[in-house]
């Protein structure tokens, strides 16, 4: 690891100021990936900013059916959050399943979804939940924030804050997990809201998460797995790796969709 300075922000303007008075700095969460990568040699920031003490981007509002969680709020929160689940047990589920306890105690939502990790579950979560992404400087859709492979719409220097949502009528996720790092080798999560029905794939695109316009439509339909299945899922833009190929990946997609239909609450 090459060396590096530490600041302790306290406070969202203060990280703000740290950050722009360090330009090759970056902001730290959780660090479940900034970290292993710093002790690789493969990312070399001159300054970390830790922004896992600053109050207001821990914790999990509810307001009637809208829901708010701060950015630094760890997945083991989001997974034990009674409140939470009694109007959106899907992201509880998806959160209790992302990696392993030290993981799941130390990643962060914010940090999560900034990364954009291809084969993660909380962008395929926040994009079936048709969620807002807020940061320090705006407000952005779910569906203009996730652009590509690691790649997100924040500019340089700007940092999620929370993520909102309305709860949906109806919701499910189901992953095909890889036994070791417990990623996704595919994932499917649905949701009924009021704005219709969504459905979201993680760990299968070549450019990361989106959106299968065939399930949801089926959906809208007839909400039941049965009616998936004669949708078809085009192998010709998934990833294929030592662990899957596009094909596989593509036949995993339906599995894992009528699974999420299935546990939908």
């Amino acid at each position: 690891m090459y060396a590096t300075s530490y600041h302790r922000a306290s406070s969202v303007e203060d990280a703000v100021k740290l950050k722009s008075a360090n330009e090759e700095g970056k902001y730290l969460s959780g660090g479940m990936t900034l970290i292993a990568t710093m002790k690789q040699r493969l990312a070399a920031p001159s300054d970390l900013i830790d922004l896992r003490h600053i109050p207001t981007l821990r914790g999990i509002s509810i307001d009637g059916r809208k829901v708010t969680i701060g950015a630094a709020t760890p997945h083991a929160d989001v997974a034990a959050s009674r409140e939470l689940a009694a109007i959106c047990p899907a992201i509880c589920k998806l959160a209790g399943h992302i990696g392993d306890p030290h993981v799941r105690h130390m990643g962060t939502i914010g940090g999560s979804i900034a990364n954009n990790d291809p084969a993660a579950d909380y962008p395929a979560g926040l994009l079936g939940l048709g969620a807002t992404i807020v940061t320090d400087r705006r407000s952005i859709s779910a569906d203009d924030f996730f652009t590509g492979l690691f790649e997100t719409a924040l500019e340089e220097g700007e940092m999620v804050t929370s993520v909102t949502f309305d709860a949906p009528e109806k919701a499910g996720y189901a992953k095909f997990n890889n036994p070791a790092s417990r990623f996704a080798m595919t994932g499917v999560f649905v949701a009924k809201t009021a704005g219709g029905v969504r459905v979201a794939v993680t760990g299968a695109g070549s450019s990361g998460v989106f959106r299968h316009p065939g399930f949801e439509q089926a959906l809208a339909s007839n909400w039941s797995a049965d009616a998936l299945s004669n949708v078809a899922v085009d192998a010709s833009n998934l990833m294929a790796d030592m662990h899957a190929n596009a094909e596989y990946r593509a036949n995993l997609v339906k599995v894992m969709a009528k699974r999420a239909v299935a546990s939908a609450g």
